[in-house]
This record gives structure tokens, C-alpha cells and sequence, in this order.
């Protein structure tokens, strides 16, 4: 009992410190109040605001930057051959796709293709696939790379793939190079030619003219005929130097339009002379594609996409994608491809006979190959024909000028000599 008397004691006597404590006159006991600063909050919360769009400024620019670059980045082909020849080589001798990865980087020189073949080694030692890394950049790897690749990774053949890439890309390589020779030396020889004329006919024709006014007398109508010329291309040098330059502007606007760039694309694979070797050019690299692909286990239908979209020609796109939508319908591929009037009958005989026997890899191979040897021939025999001509064309302007300058003074000497 006195126990319970003494705790009630000490509880009120508690209750009534506690109340004096938070009397507001008492000094000693009332808690201190905080400073108060309203504009701090404020100062603060725009510190943190531009903190954090700083970081995230920072963050996101080498993001942009790089998402920026990698849409930038282009490479030559003749390097992505190289390339893909050498990674076969390395998968051939039995090295792991990373460690063949880190080898062509360490010995490629500086440039866009030594940094994504680091960045794809480092994706695919973090885990992702070769495809998935090599398909973040487009702009190096198109579409039939990507999924010839896809499709090794699947049979775990990566390292034929590659071997068939290289062989592909090499044949490719070599067939545009064959062509790209066989044409810079014709169009060499046709500007040197142009460039020689306009010298004589700007420089050298006038100072006979002088000549001739100093003579006196009448001009056979051969030479007038040629100072008139010349009188006209002074006058005009600018227009002569810009006419060129607006032919080629108001070609590139006829271009871009879808009417404009299917009639050219159409002219290029039925000009004289040059169209069947285009065509055959464009037959072969579609066949070879479409080889690569379907035996690489890409299925049909997708290698006939790729072939469409990897064709810069127009309407060989759209007979390719004409071939895709019957073969979609369950049609085999020869006879379409006949119908579109791109494909001569001996692509589509031998692409029928592959299909019945189920050799349709080594049938198409087999055209490519064959056109390959055409286009080649027919190549050095157009630039055996168009030697001489530009030779014999240049032999007659030259021999006309000649011809006209001097005939004036072989009449004066027969003057002089009576």
C-alpha cells in the first residue's frame, strides 16, 4: 500500500514539471526555436533541380554521342571483306569468337571498324549473341550478314558460314572491280580527250585567228566553220562548265522520284552495249545471295526478302519480290521467275531442274558462277571494241582541226609560190 501511495506521489509530481516546463514565459525550460529561413528551400530545391538535369545531361550525351556515330559509321568494302575473311580464317583454326574478336582488333589500324569490333567482342564476352551485337550496326553489317550469322549461330556451323561469307563477299568484291576496271579506262581516255579539245579549241584556235586577220584574204569554209567554233566556246566557257553540273543536278531530282528512278534504273539494265552486262551482273549476285543464304538454313521466303532489299535495282527488286509473293502462295520459283521477263530462260531452266532434284543451292551457285564468267568476257571484249573507237574518234576531231588550220596556209604558200 505505501508502495502504490509513493508511485502515485512521483507520477503527479512528473505531471506538474512537465507542465511548467511548457509554460511559454518560463526561459530556462522552452525548447529553443529553429532558425527559420524561408528562402532556403527554395535556394535548395533549385541547386537539387540543377544537379540533377546536369547528371542526366551528362548521362544521356555520350549515349546520343554514340548512338550518333554508330549511325555514322561506314566502312569500304574491300574492308569488310577483309575482315570476314580473316575472322573465317580464325574460326578455322579453331580460336572462340571473342578471342577471334580481340585479334582483328588488335591488328586492324585506327578507324570505325576497329571500334565495333570492340564494342561487338565486348557485348558478346557480356553475354549477347554475335548477330544481336553485329545487328546494332547497320550501317557495317546489312541484313544478309546479320542472318547468314543468326542462321550459324542456330546449326552451330558459325565457322562455315563464315568460310561461305568470305567466298561471297570475295566473288562480289572481285565481279565490281572487274567492271569498275574495265570502265575507268574508257571514260579516262573520253575526258582526257575532252580536256585536250577544249585547250585547242580555247587557246590555240585563236591565236591562228590572229594570224589569219593579219593575212588577210578569204577562209575556206572548213576553217571558218572551226574559229566560229572556238569564237562560241570562248564566249561561253562558263556556260561549257556549268552545263555539265546542271544536267547532273536536274538528273539527281528526276531520281529521286519513284517514276524518275524506276525509268532510269530501267535504261540501265536495257542500254546498248552496257545493259545485258548490268543485268547479268545483278542475275549473278542474286543468285549467289540466295545460294548463301538458303544453305545457310535461312528459310525461303526470308532469303527472298534479303535478296530484294540487298538489289539496288529497282526493277530487279520487283521482280525478286513478284517471285517471294508466289512463292508465298505455295508456286515454285521458275515459273514466276519467267514471267518476270529479268531472268533468261537458261536461269530459269536450271533453277527448275534444282528445285525437282533438290539441289537448288548448287544450281543457283552454278548460275552465279557461269554469269560471273559472261559478264568477264563480255567485259574485255567491250573494252577491246571501245579502245580503238575512242582512238579512231579522236583521230578524226584532231585530224579536222589540223586540217582546217592549215589548209589557209598551204592556199597562201601556192599565192606566194605564183
Amino acid at each position: 500500500m505505501l508502495v502504490s501511495w509513493r508511485c502515485l506521489t512521483a507520477r503527479r509530481h512528473q505531471k506538474r514539471s512537465f507542465e511548467r516546463r511548457s509554460l511559454p514565459g518560463d526561459a530556462y525550460n522552452q525548447a529553443p526555436e529553429p532558425v527559420r529561413t524561408p528562402q532556403m528551400p527554395e535556394k535548395l530545391r533549385k541547386r537539387r533541380e540543377r544537379l540533377a538535369q546536369a547528371t542526366s545531361s551528362k548521362a544521356e550525351r555520350p549515349a546520343v554521342a554514340g548512338a550518333s556515330k554508330r549511325r555514322r559509321r561506314k566502312v569500304s568494302r574491300q574492308a569488310k571483306t577483309a575482315f570476314t575473311s580473316q575472322l573465317a580464317t580464325l574460326q578455322d583454326a579453331g580460336l572462340p569468337i571473342v578471342r577471334s574478336l580481340r585479334v582483328l582488333e588488335g591488328q586492324m589500324p585506327a578507324g570505325p571498324l576497329k571500334v565495333v569490333t570492340l564494342e561487338i567482342a565486348d557485348e558478346v564476352e557480356s553475354g549477347s549473341s554475335l548477330s544481336e551485337a553485329m545487328g546494332k550496326h547497320p550501317g557495317i553489317f546489312d541484313e544478309l550478314y546479320v542472318s547468314m550469322v543468326k542462321a550459324g549461330e542456330t546449326s552451330g556451323a558459325l565457322t562455315t558460314i563464315f568460310n561461305r561469307l568470305a567466298e561471297f563477299m570475295e566473288k562480289t568484291e572481285a565481279l565490281i572491280r572487274k567492271i569498275r576496271g574495265a570502265m575507268i579506262y574508257p571514260i579516262v581516255v573520253l575526258m582526257v580527250a575532252l580536256g585536250i579539245l577544249t585547250f585547242i579549241m580555247v587557246q590555240v584556235v585563236p591565236q591562228f585567228e590572229d594570224t589569219f586577220r593579219q593575212l588577210g584574204g578569204d577562209l575556206p569554209a572548213v576553217t571558218r566553220a572551226l574559229i566560229g567554233t572556238s569564237r562560241w566556246m570562248v564566249d561561253n566557257i562558263l556556260l561549257l562548265l556549268f552545263i555539265p553540273v546542271v544536267l547532273w543536278g536536274i538528273y539527281k531530282l528526276i531520281a529521286m522520284t519513284a517514276g524518275g528512278r524506276r525509268f532510269f534504273h530501267s535504261r540501265n539494265i536495257r542500254r546498248p552495249l552496257f545493259g545485258g552486262i548490268v543485268l547479268k551482273s545483278y542475275i549473278s549476285r542474286f543468285c549467289r545471295t540466295l545460294a548463301t543464304l538458303s544453305g545457310a538454313g535461312v528459310p525461303l521466303m526470308q532469303a527472298l526478302e534479303i535478296c530484294g532489299e540487298a538489289t539496288r535495282n529497282l526493277v530487279v527488286k520487283e521482280a525478286i519480290d513478284g517471285v517471294r509473293e508466289a512463292v508465298r502462295e505455295g508456286e515454285p520459283m521458275a515459273r514466276p521467275m519467267g514471267e518476270t521477263g529479268v531472268f533468261d530462260d537458261i536461269v530459269v531452266n536450271m533453277v527448275d531442274v534444282g528445285e525437282e532434284t533438290g539441289e537448288l543451292d548448287r544450281m543457283l551457285m552454278r548460275i552465279a558462277d557461269n554469269n560471273e564468267a559472261e559478264v568477264d568476257t563480255k567485259v574485255s571484249a567491250l573494252v577491246s571494241i571501245l579502245e580503238p573507237i575512242l582512238i579512231v574518234i579522236m583521230a578524226g576531231i584532231v585530224g579536222f582541226i589540223v586540217i582546217a588550220l592549215f589548209l589557209p596556209l598551204l592556199e597562201i604558200r601556192e599565192m606566194l609560190g605564183k
